[in-house]
């Protein structure tokens, strides 16, 4: 068994979520991707994923495999990194899209980080609080996220992206603090233009939940509902990508942590798989490589 593939073929059904995504993504049929798979819990002598019609879910052993495997696959790639001559290196221009609040919260020290690693590739940033067309504005990449990606394109998965509720102390001394979902329509919530803007969406104890919200100030990104809510004038759902920090400060409140915000999918979107230049292909590999497992900036908020 080419146990290096087979650790790619698992990886790649944990982040597309399917064996059939895999396979296209991996260029391979679905029987030879049940094969690595099958090959690989023979290898590591326990079932890895528990397969049903309707989803795949990790066992406790796949839960220890998994990062081993990314490990592992980050190594071979250094490897083939450190021995690749120069000329073989990712060259060119990408046009990439993202979200102000994304962009500025984490994507531009992963771009950093990837520029050092690749100095022949040149990034411009289109920083957009809209979903553009790619084809019509030539974007070769956008981080987008939404769990309902337009079929026609190629998504990867970068990792999910939660929600959080908070406010400022001020904004709570003031106004005292919600004990249930349902008391956040008596309070001034700041909502999003574009997402959730009169209805705030929870999963509380398994069930789900739809509170109206009305408030005197919308945004159509997140940053400027995160201003807002620092300077004390209501609460406001914000991604945790971006409010971790103010959160672990103090500068704003958690609220309501029995209560889920719906969870989206980030993903790297592009357009095709065929002919993907070398910067685009590295530039993908390297996000879902940075990104992979749970979020870092989730730790310790108790999500």
């Amino acid at each position: 068994m080419d146990r290096l593939n087979a650790m790619r073929v698992f990886v790649s059904v944990v982040d597309l979520g399917s064996q059939s995504a895999a396979a296209d993504h991996l260029g391979l049929s679905r029987p030879v991707v049940s094969r690595y798979l099958a090959e690989l819990e023979d290898w590591v002598g326990a079932r890895l994923m528990q397969r049903t019609t309707r989803k795949l879910s990790l066992t406790a052993a796949g839960q220890e495999t998994l990062p081993r495997c990314r490990q592992m696959l980050a190594l071979a790639g250094d490897l083939q990194d450190a021995v690749r001559q120069p000329d073989d290196a990712p060259r060119g221009e990408l046009r990439i899209s993202v979200s102000t609040s994304f962009g500025q919260a984490q994507l531009v020290d992963a771009l950093a980080a990837y520029i050092k690693r690749y100095p022949g590739v040149k990034v411009e940033l289109q920083m957009l609080d809209r979903t553009v067309n790619l084809v019509d504005e030539r974007i070769d990449l956008a981080i987008r996220t939404s769990s309902d990606i337009d079929p026609s394109l190629i998504a990867r998965r970068l990792s999910v992206c939660r929600s959080v509720i908070c406010a400022s102390p001020a904004y709570l001394s003031e106004h005292g603090t919600p004990q249930q979902v349902a008391d956040l329509a008596l309070h001034n919530c700041l909502t999003h233009a574009y997402f959730g803007h009169n209805l705030w969406h929870f999963e509380v104890q398994s069930v789900e939940i739809a509170v109206p919200v009305q408030g005197n100030i919308s945004a159509n990104e997140a940053m400027t509902l995160q201003r807002a809510a620092l300077a004390g004038v209501g609460i406001a759902m914000l991604p945790s990508y971006q409010a971790a920090s103010a959160i672990r400060s103090g500068e704003l409140v958690r609220l309501l942590p029995g209560a889920r915000p719906r969870e989206l999918t980030l993903s790297a979107v592009y357009t095709s798989r065929k002919h993907m230049p070398a910067s685009l292909r590295s530039m993908v590999d390297f996000l879902v490589e940075r990104f992979a497992g749970e979020p870092e900036w989730d730790r310790g908020l108790g999500i």
